[in-house]
């Protein structure tokens, strides 16, 4: 693995993002999209406070919500966009399951990146 990729560092930076935001829940488990009634939310869910209007969407699995687990990245072509999920709290199945909803569409396609906690060579010193 590229030591820029997937390590501790990066983690820490999201770790401080998302703690120093916070989050407002929108939709329980199982209730159902506001546009696409077909479309039933998997776990809870809600957006991080940000700078932007839209905010950061995160879906909270059973797990310590305070963590972050994963992060979504969404190729969504109807948008013209690529977007950022959080998973807080998710377990392995949880996050299958999250993306199984993700994926349902062919519009928009997802990939996981897993927390990763390696610490890159660069980071240390001989101090």
């Amino acid at each position: 693995m590229n030591e820029f990729e997937n390590n501790a560092y990066f983690w820490q930076k999201i770790d401080t993002l998302f703690l120093s935001s916070g989050f407002n829940l929108t939709k329980k488990k199982g209730e159902t999209h506001d546009t696409f009634k077909n479309l039933i939310y998997p776990t809870d869910y809600g957006k991080m406070q940000c700078n932007n209007d839209q905010g950061i969407s995160i879906y909270a699995g059973s797990g310590d919500r305070n963590k972050v687990t994963a992060l979504i990245i969404a190729a969504d072509i109807l948008a013209k966009e690529l977007d950022v999920k959080v998973l807080a709290g998710c377990n392995a199945d949880e996050e299958d399951t999250i993306l199984r909803f993700l994926n349902q569409t062919d519009y928009q396609k997802t990939v996981l990146i897993r927390r990763g906690n390696e610490l890159p060579s660069w980071g240390f010193t001989d101090n």
